[in-house]
């Protein structure tokens, strides 16, 4: 697993921040190669009325479009939360091998929490440590919660 790097996952955390100021639940992503951000997301479903746009989701579509091509296998992702079935399979199919999240999700956390699709018998296993910031990472997903009720 490469050396994760926080300033990475400030960006992602700003991200996020972006996603609260528009009413959307705040995750942010950011994808990784060599040291160089290739590409952001965040989370998108409530304005683009669309059940894919997560944030990783998102930062994946963008990383494909920049480098080219569907393997990112060269890549790191950074996100806010841990990821979701969705988002896991879609590292999974992406090929990004190392994977660093903030808060854990006792919902939907796919990487360990609730399950872990990173350990299933598929040919493609990412690297995943989560708890990067947690506190401010969670929080953020706190408020907004707390802001809707």
């Amino acid at each position: 697993m490469s050396e994760f790097n926080i300033k990475y996952m400030e960006k992602a955390l700003e991200l996020a921040r972006e996603a609260f100021q528009d009413d959307e639940v705040p995750v942010g992503a950011v994808i990784v190669r060599n040291g160089e951000i290739v590409a952001t997301g965040r989370n998108r479903r409530e304005k683009e009325k669309n059940a894919l746009l997560h944030a990783e989701t998102d930062a994946i579509n963008n990383a494909c479009k920049v480098l080219g091509g569907w393997r990112l296998w060269n890549c790191d992702i950074y996100v806010t939360l841990e990821p979701c079935p969705m988002c896991a399979g879609a590292i999974i199919n992406a090929h990004i091998p190392n994977v660093y999240f903030g808060a854990y999700d006792f919902k939907n956390g796919s990487c360990g929490t609730i399950t872990n699709l990173f350990e299933m018998p598929y040919n493609f296993k990412p690297n995943c440590k989560g708890g990067i910031m947690q506190e401010e990472c969670a929080d953020l997903l706190k408020s907004f919660f707390k802001r809707l009720r």
